[in-house]
């Protein structure tokens, strides 16, 4: 409620607080605020009393969002509630969930005047800013000093306010703000805000690029990584519409479609929820192979090097997660925990995955790629417990999303139960394929003579035979004593077909019909051919 007072006495004015540099006071332990008219001279000649309240409830749209760790923008335009709702969600953080929750109050707004804060913020703490112009260094030491789980902002609206928060951000601290504008779109072409939603730069792409897209070779794209995760546009007092990946809407946004958007209202009957767009977060299935394998940065590390292996991903349904009857508990590293359940919960993965804080019982590590590079005992730490380590270049929440599920179709593959001994471990797998190869590549094919590979267990063996088919190559298979090994045939010489063709329909129905293929990564020493590999494997003599 606003309310402007033309006739002024000397009374009105020593009831208000002492007015800071941009002409705001209060009136001590309430949540009001005045604001100053002056004249040339510098002299007041009017004032603006805006009337705050505390509303018990008036966040509950947004609970689901912070109870999960979020980070939360809340945007709307001036008198339409954002400092009502921002004000319970602190204290609900504070109160209901027990964290430690700091205010950085810039105009004493959600804490209120004076140094008592106001009851409505509940077990929440409170720092004042003396000034506007250093709010961006209040926030910094209120990190530094005071080892708070939950940063609270009002009104960022500056391009060093902007930075402060980002930085925040990337110390895994869960931020709840409010900003001036209508939409994310406000927020996108304003200069100095822009970089909480990622930032925005101009791209121009090549040709072929272009010609896949369909459109013009200059196009704007997100140029990093949001400062929060999900976002909500205040309406009304009763109605918000939530984007629950900021990310999402603002890629969606700056390609020219419609981004997800839940409107939410509160009515007689509790709160409504209405999906106003449903999109897939990822459709990887509408891009080519190539196009896949070019974007796909997830790789799986071994004991000493990284290997990248494109799998194919599978869109798993919540009714496949059920049949897990425990979780697989995964260990993070170098990614906010907030970021990695939020693309849980999009890949509504909440039963068959869950994070631990003991690596020692995870089955599964995933990895910042520059983090873990930094910290070699970390991925020491997870060989020793024979932990398969995933990593990811960004800790973007579509990135993270791509791990979970590569991760999950591996586990689910049994790849697997993750060192389960019924199936061969990926690392034997590529050690087979790059003897075979080599040994096609410099003694089969050149000299024209048979070799003999090493004896490998039966399902390997029928992968070796399947890419030596695809040099147009035959081979046969051969025992010494309880083993089995491959005999590479140059061209024109005879073999067991029937061998062959036993390895051929042994393979299809390991995978349900279907020969599986290995994509590995192609050095310069391969000329070109798809199963190039930048390690080599001793030979047998």
């Amino acid at each position: 409620m606003l309310l402007g007072l033309r006739i002024l006495n000397s009374q009105s004015l020593r009831l208000v607080g002492e007015f800071t540099n941009d002409n705001r006071a209060g009136i001590s332990r309430t949540l009001h605020r005045i604001s100053a008219i002056r004249n040339r001279k510098g002299e007041i000649i009017g004032l603006t009393c805006r009337v705050g309240r505390s509303v018990r409830g008036s966040a509950n749209l947004l609970r689901d969002l912070v109870q999960d760790g979020n980070s939360l923008l809340l945007i709307g335009p001036p008198g339409v509630g954002k400092t009502t709702m921002i004000r319970e969600v602190a204290r609900m953080l504070g109160n209901d969930y027990d964290k430690r929750v700091m205010i950085v109050d810039t105009s004493n707004e959600i804490g209120g005047d004076g140094d008592i804060p106001h009851p409505g913020i509940g077990n929440a703490r409170r720092m004042q800013v003396p000034n506007s112009d250093i709010q961006h260094k209040v926030l910094i030491e209120a990190v530094e000093n005071h080892m708070p789980q939950v940063i609270v902002i009002d009104e960022i609206g500056t391009k060093l306010e902007a930075i402060a928060a980002s930085t925040i951000a990337e110390r895994g601290i869960q931020l709840v703000a409010t900003a001036h504008g209508a939409t994310i779109e406000n927020l996108i072409k304003n200069p100095s805000l822009d970089l909480l939603v990622g930032g925005v730069q101009s791209v121009t792409l090549g040709d072929e690029e272009a010609t896949r897209r369909g459109g013009t070779k200059t196009v704007l794209e997100r140029k990093g990584p949001p400062t929060f995760t999900c976002g909500a546009e205040i309406v009304s007092k009763t109605e918000v519409r939530v984007h629950r990946s900021l990310e999402a809407t603002v890629d969606a946004l700056l390609a020219g479609r419609l981004p997800n958007v839940e409107i939410r209202k509160i009515n007689s009957h509790g709160v409504e929820v209405i999906v106003e767009k449903k999109e897939p977060l990822m459709d990887v299935k509408i891009l080519d192979k190539k196009h896949e394998e070019e974007t796909l940065d997830v790789s799986r590390l071994t004991k000493d090097e990284t290997i990248s292996e494109v799998l194919p991903v599978e869109e798993t349904t919540e009714a496949e997660s059920t049949e897990h009857e425990t979780p697989m508990y995964l260990y993070v590293y170098g990614i906010a925990e907030s970021t990695v359940l939020q693309a849980i919960k999009t890949l509504e993965m909440e039963i068959a995955v869950e994070i631990t804080d003991n690596i020692s019982e995870a089955e599964a590590l995933l990895a910042l790629q520059s983090k873990i590079r930094k910290n070699p005992r970390i991925k020491s730490l997870a060989t020793s417990h024979g932990i398969p380590v995933y990593v990811t270049k960004t800790s973007s929440g579509i990135q993270v999303a791509k791990a979970i599920r590569e991760l999950l179709t591996d586990y689910e593959d049994g790849l697997g139960e993750f060192g389960s001994e019924d199936r061969p471990k990926l690392s034997e797998k590529m050690d087979a394929l790059e003897e075979a190869r080599l040994a096609i590549e410099r003694i089969v094919i050149p000299e024209k003579e048979p070799v003999d590979l090493l004896p490998r267990p039966r399902k390997i063996v029928s992968f070796q035979g399947n890419l030596v088919r695809k040099y147009n190559l035959r081979s046969e298979r051969h025992w010494r004593g309880d083993e089995v090994y491959l005999r590479i045939l140059p061209y024109g010489m005879e073999e067991d077909r029937d061998d062959e063709d036993e390895d051929e329909e042994e393979l299809e129905d390991e995978n349900g019909g279907e020969v599986e293929e290995f994509g590995c990564v192609t050095d310069e020493s391969s000329n070109g051919l798809p199963y190039g590999i930048d390690r080599l494997p001793l030979l047998p003599d």
